[in-house]
């Protein structure tokens, strides 16, 4: 899909050279892949400890193999 979008000149010369690309539209490829996949290991993070298993239905499920 085509978009066009307003990057001040700066911040994509950052860009190209953090993500060592030489084509615009790679970079911010990489970098919105980047961002996402950050947000999907912020909200597995966030979920940390609200979990809980009952060690002993555990137990019982894997006892006879």
């Amino acid at each position: 899909m085509r978009t066009t979008i307003n990057i001040e000149e700066e911040k994509l010369s950052r860009l190209l050279q953090a993500t060592h690309q030489k084509n615009k539209s790679k970079a911010v490829r990489l970098a919105v892949e980047e961002y996402l996949r950050k947000e999907r290991l912020r909200k597995i993070e966030l979920l940390r400890g609200g979990l809980s298993f009952n060690k002993k239905i555990l137990a019982g499920r894997h006892h006879g193999r």
